[in-house]
């Protein structure tokens, strides 16, 4: 017999004893709120592997904060590098990924990670869970350059926001600092766009073919300052996806940076739920 099993019954044992001498001593029997046996929660016989994907313009380092308190709370976790070469192959890669893990998992996407992950877990019966955080979420047919919003600061003159070098796109400074990464210290911010990941164009033109969200229960982060995906646009994706929101006061597009907590926070309570 496990713990919780010994657990249970010697909480039916004195519940049923005390409703006894309860009755026997002519008091009123109990209510069944009354009867109510504090329990500890029940664990996980398994806890899911958390899948985190990066989007773009960044790379695996940016899920440092989050990475290390999931793992200090007992999961384990992956963060994916994702290819950021167009969403066919991109989802193709991440989906092999995931069905490489044994067990349940969370998957995990930040802005353009959330295209790859609502392609990629499609049809994986071992993924229990998605959770956007400042994320592109498309239906079947949209594209994630569509999804940004309206008055999204990538809806200016692609000359002014990006480097371009061949068909790679890289984020220009001050759009990087002031409207990707805004809630950051600048030195910090200097230092990621410094190190930025390029993504080609096929990653913002592909249509999705896919969409996890809708069979999936799912959740999503949103920094109510983000400048990138506008939380308008965000909002609207969530609610057809029924998604439980997280929002961030103040929070950026880069909310797992500079607003761990309630990202982490949001994570773990899909993964508990996944149990």
């Amino acid at each position: 017999m496990d713990r919780t099993t010994r657990l249970l019954r010697g909480g039916v044992i004195v519940a049923v004893v005390a409703a006894l001498l309860l009755v026997v001593g002519g008091a009123s029997p109990p209510s069944a709120a009354a009867l109510a046996v504090r329990l500890p929660p029940p664990q996980c016989a398994t806890k899911p592997t958390v899948v985190l994907v990066h989007g773009a313009w960044a790379g695996t380092s940016s899920w440092t904060p989050v990475l290390e308190r999931l793992r200090h709370e007992g999961y384990q976790v992956r963060a994916f590098a994702n290819p950021l070469r167009g969403l066919t192959s991109d989802a193709a890669a991440a989906g092999a990924f995931i069905a490489s893990l044994r067990g349940p998992v969370v998957a995990v996407g930040h802005s353009y990670g959330g295209s790859v992950i609502t392609n990629a877990t499609d049809g994986n019966a071992n993924v229990k869970a998605l959770v956007y955080v400042d994320a592109a979420a498309p239906a079947v047919g949209e594209t994630t350059g569509q999804l940004s919003g309206e008055g999204s600061a990538l809806s200016g003159d692609p000359a002014d926001l990006y480097d371009t070098v061949g068909t790679d796109l890289y984020l220009h400074r001050t759009l990087f600092q002031h409207s990707f990464a805004q809630d950051l210290p600048l030195e910090e911010s200097a230092t990621l766009w410094a190190g930025q990941r390029p993504a080609a164009q096929a990653a913002f033109t592909t249509k999705s073919a896919r969409a996890a969200w809708r069979t999936k229960p799912s959740w999503y982060v949103i920094g109510d300052a983000d400048k990138i995906i506008t939380p308008q646009s965000q909002q609207m994706m969530a609610k057809r996806a029924g998604s439980h929101v997280t929002t961030v006061p103040g929070g950026s597009h880069l909310t797992l940076l500079s607003h761990p907590g309630p990202v982490t926070d949001t994570i773990l309570t899909a993964a508990r739920t996944a149990c």
